[in-house]
């Protein structure tokens, strides 16, 4: 069910702030249209920290409403708080979620033990595939690979995204857990390498903005072409960098926004892409076809 090219979607909002609903609509089916394999609203990449509770599970609804079961929907309803992260992965279930994506609880800094028992307790309130979210460059918190082995052995912890900046933790996790665990890259400039470890796929930045190109690059790796597979990748590197410049995801909503696609809000306290690299960004989009004169 999860492998390929699933992105991490924005959330789009007007320039006050508010949610666009009719840009999240437009975004969704662009996605549909592009060949992506899984749609993951509210991830961090969403801005799921800056949304309320209520704006973050209708987020969720909508998106599951104009997907209509043609491809996954990976409900981010991650929280630093067990309750919270309960509380909305049973609404995402509830709401028609295909499996729900769970980052280490940020702040906090758990131990090792404290991560098991928190994805233990929710797993066990929840009836509901649950992919862990490894990223301690945004949350203080690394989920170390024999936790993952531990997780693993409870029947719906499915998989994991793995960001912890090293991409040879993947053959860590690989060697401690059944060949049925879905490993998830994090790190869209490291996905090439992670897939020769053993992932299946990526939960992507980079798709937001050239969504064709990250299917086929994972579908020409998934089926055995490498070749091509090498020489999408790197295409797309440039890309993977230039949308990491700044805090993500501003590079992002400000290149869509560039694109025609989203209204430029961005809730604080992130803001806009600064003035300095948007013509390095503008003229990257461009050598990707991404971006016209």
């Amino acid at each position: 069910m999860m492998r390929g090219s699933i992105v991490a979607l924005v959330t789009p909002m007007q320039a006050s702030g508010e949610v666009d609903w009719p840009a999240l609509e437009r975004l969704v089916h662009w996605h549909l249209d592009s060949g992506t394999h899984g749609i993951v609203p509210m991830g961090t990449t969403g801005e799921s920290p800056t949304l309320d509770t209520d704006e973050h599970l209708k987020v969720i609804r909508r998106t599951v409403e104009i997907v209509a079961g043609q491809i996954p929907v990976i409900a981010g309803t991650g929280s630093n708080a067990t309750r919270e992260a309960i509380h909305q992965t049973q609404q995402a279930a509830r709401d028609g979620a295909d499996a729900c994506l769970l980052v280490t609880p940020y702040y906090n800094k758990p131990t090792q033990e404290g991560l098991y028992q928190h994805y233990k307790a929710i797993a066990e309130a929840c009836d509901i595939p649950l992919v862990l979210y490894n990223v301690p460059p945004r949350t203080a918190c690394d989920m170390k690979a024999e936790t993952v082995a531990r997780l693993a052995s409870i029947g719906n912890i499915v998989g994991i995204k793995e960001a912890c900046g090293d991409p040879e933790r993947i053959a860590q996790i690989r060697a401690l857990v059944d060949d049925d665990f879905i490993l998830l890259s994090g790190e869209d400039a490291q996905t090439l390498r992670m897939l020769e470890l053993g992932a299946v796929g990526t939960i992507s930045v980079t798709a937001n903005v050239l969504p064709v190109e990250m299917a086929r690059f994972c579908d020409a790796w998934l089926s055995g072409d490498q070749a091509e597979a090498r020489r999408l990748d790197a295409l797309l590197q440039p890309i993977h960098e230039i949308l990491f410049v700044e805090t993500s995801p501003a590079p992002t909503k400000w290149a869509l926004y560039e694109m025609g696609r989203i209204d430029r809000g961005i809730r604080l306290p992130l803001v806009a892409l600064s003035e300095q690299h948007k013509p390095e960004l503008r003229a990257r989009l461009r050598a990707a076809g991404a971006l016209q004169d």
